[in-house]
């Protein structure tokens, strides 16, 4: 198990509370919108905004937070993130905010403690990188996108 300290932003509304797990099997924990002071956001199509969640946090050295859409605000309303998944660095200690996106085709409004994203919490491998004069075969070789055909 993995422990991630929160510490609350200036003015943050802390009943929201921290973020959670929706069910047991749930691999994100759910973050909300933190808009005491502005009540909601309303996002026109095409429009992207980045929404404070009142948190800042520590992540142990060997992880990073990934911060991904919600499923149902995608399919239902077109709500994505942008840079999905977003990742935060384990020496990052700035506010949590999550950049939100209409895809759209109708205004959507973020209200005050909406669930707006789920965060994962994943190890990281650091890779050493080396400059070679050569690359090894494989059968695909230099094939691009879609060289492996349908299916």
């Amino acid at each position: 198990m993995v422990t991630i300290q929160f510490l609350w932003d200036e003015g943050a509304d802390q009943s929201l509370g921290l973020p959670f797990y929706a069910s047991g099997g749930a691999a994100g924990a759910d973050l909300r919108a933190n808009l005491p002071d502005r009540g909601e956001i309303t996002l026109e199509p095409g429009g992207r905004t980045l929404v404070p969640t009142g948190l800042r946090m520590a992540i142990p050295d060997g992880y990073e937070v990934q911060i991904r859409p919600r499923s149902g605000l995608a399919l239902k309303h077109g709500i994505t993130l942008p840079n999905s998944p977003g990742t935060i660095d384990s020496d990052y200690r700035g506010p949590l905010g999550v950049i939100v996106l209409n895809a759209g085709t109708e205004p959507f409004t973020i209200a005050h403690g909406d669930r707006i994203a789920q965060m994962l919490v994943a190890p990281v491998l650091r890779a050493t990188f080396v400059e070679v004069a050569a690359l090894d075969d494989t059968t695909r070789g230099s094939g691009g996108f879609g060289s492996t055909g349908k299916g």
